[in-house]
């Protein structure tokens, strides 16, 4: 298992608060989901304290959640953040690379600006497809290899990799998905994506 960045205080603070809350279930999830309606069961890999699981759940009320992060200390602060939901929601630590769930378990799998802290994220997305239904969604999100963003990871821990628009298109379209789509946001900074796993897909 790689170990990812910890997580500063101020982002731990940040994803936590109530502005992130409003803004994660008004703003950010309708961003990603574009519609999409999820039912069953999902999955949110590198879910940090697990905000948008959280919000998710928040939205969805019938909808079950699993929320894995490879980091101890993210995980038991997502327990607490996601402990109000009983049944529906479960924490798990686990290596986005090597899933710890037998195949087309998922009817989601959320992937929200994480990728970029894993080394070998196109195996993470692999993994991600593999735990998929037959008919599951892969949806979510991630920064991309800008000016801006170069400049915000100055100083951070090396092992992580800033992703080119064509990168993560090539590595989705290599999965056999149908439905693909993505679209970079925020001059760029960001790239939202969306794809659904074939029923002949295993």
């Amino acid at each position: 298992m790689v170990p990812e960045p910890e997580m500063p205080p101020s982002a731990k603070a940040t994803l936590t608060s109530l502005p992130y809350r409003l803004a994660a279930r008004r703003l950010i999830l309708p961003w990603i989901l574009q519609g999409v309606e999820p039912s069953g069961e999902g999955l949110e890999i590198g879910a940090g304290v697990a905000g948008l699981t959280a919000q998710l759940l928040t939205l969805y009320p019938r909808f079950r959640m699993v929320a894995t992060d490879t980091d101890t200390e993210r995980v038991g602060m997502a327990e607490q953040v996601l402990s109000g939901f009983g049944k529906r929601a479960s924490v798990q630590r686990a290596d986005a690379v090597a899933l710890p769930f037998p195949d087309s378990r998922f009817d989601l799998v959320l992937s929200a600006a994480m990728l970029h802290h894993v080394i070998e994220w196109d195996k993470a997305l692999v993994e991600a497809v593999r735990v998929l239904r037959p008919g599951g969604k892969l949806v979510g999100y991630d920064v991309l290899n800008t000016a801006p963003a170069r400049l915000m990871r100055v100083g951070e821990r090396n092992g992580t990799t800033l992703l080119h628009p064509g990168q993560l298109r090539t590595a989705l379209n290599k999965l056999g998905l149908t439905d693909l789509q993505t679209r970079t946001a925020l001059g760029g900074a960001v790239m939202r994506f969306s794809a659904r796993k074939p029923a002949a897909l295993n």
